[in-house]
């Protein structure tokens, strides 16, 4: 019988992580280098990339680890750096592309239709499911000449149950859970494995950026009841990536214990 929990099985693998500079992308790199796994972490923000980098690089080495990190700033929506990147990694010297982990998105404003600026709609559609489509399709030929990989695409609650204030938002998380199920299929007959991880309420920077920088608003938002934290969504990205091979876990639905939809949620008084 096989091991049920194998913690060897990401060792020598390449994991490369959009959205890396913070929350869950960057609580995702550390516990991937603490499995092994080498790194490519892409963001915005060099500065804050390689203080991951360095927080990945010594998680690793607590486990007698000592991976490969490679660290280079983009923009997911510059569609030619997009297009570019899988050349510029090689010369990096990164030789194989295991895992994906599509996690660069957000939302901006909790204005109803009719209110919305058209400046948001763009970043929202771009960042949340244009982008991801186009860094899917850069690294997909690479996974299926090794006709090996893992794309773990970050879906949320939003795309499981449209709420007022959240319409583009919503419509781009049922987007991208519909692309990643497409790709499923598509890539049945492969050694491709394809899995989306949807959150419910989880603290991170999140909601600062929805409200605008409005501190206060944001963390009215998770008042009175423990919700997730990025810690708790990189545990499930790294253990769905570390399932044996012949495993897909296709969907992966993550709340609080406190939440029950979009808008039931117990709060303590």
């Amino acid at each position: 019988m096989p091991e049920l929990f194998n913690t060897t099985r990401l060792q020598g693998k390449t994991a490369i992580i959009t959205g890396a500079s913070g929350g869950i992308g960057a609580s995702t790199a550390i516990l991937f280098a603490r499995a092994g796994c080498n790194l490519v972490l892409l963001a915005r923000r060099k500065e804050a990339l390689e203080e991951v980098a360095a927080q990945a690089k010594a998680a690793a080495q607590t486990m007698g680890q000592n991976p490969q990190i490679v660290v280079r700033t983009l923009d997911v929506n510059d569609r030619t750096a997009v297009d570019a990147l899988v050349p510029a990694l090689k010369a990096d010297g990164v030789k194989s592309f295991d895992i994906l982990v599509n996690n660069a998105g957000g939302a901006v404003g909790t204005e109803r239709v009719g209110d919305i600026k058209m400046n948001d709609v763009d970043f929202m559609v771009d960042t949340n499911l244009v982008s991801l489509i186009q860094v899917t399709q850069a690294f997909l030929p690479e996974m299926k000449r090794q006709d090996s990989g893992h794309i773990l695409n970050i879906g949320s609650l939003a795309g499981r149950e449209a709420y007022v204030g959240g319409a583009v938002y919503c419509a781009t998380k049922h987007a991208v859970k519909a692309f990643t199920q497409s790709l499923l299929k598509e890539l049945v007959a492969t050694g491709i494995r394809v899995t989306e991880v949807a959150p419910g309420f989880v603290e991170t920077n999140f909601s600062v950026i929805r409200f605008r920088g409005n501190e206060d608003a944001a963390k009215a938002v998770y008042k009175g009841f423990d919700p997730l934290v990025a810690e708790d969504i990189a545990e499930e990205i790294v253990w769905c990536a570390m399932r044996p091979p012949h495993v897909q876990i296709a969907e992966l639905f993550v709340l609080p214990s406190a939440q029950g939809s979009a808008t039931i949620l117990h709060r303590k008084e």
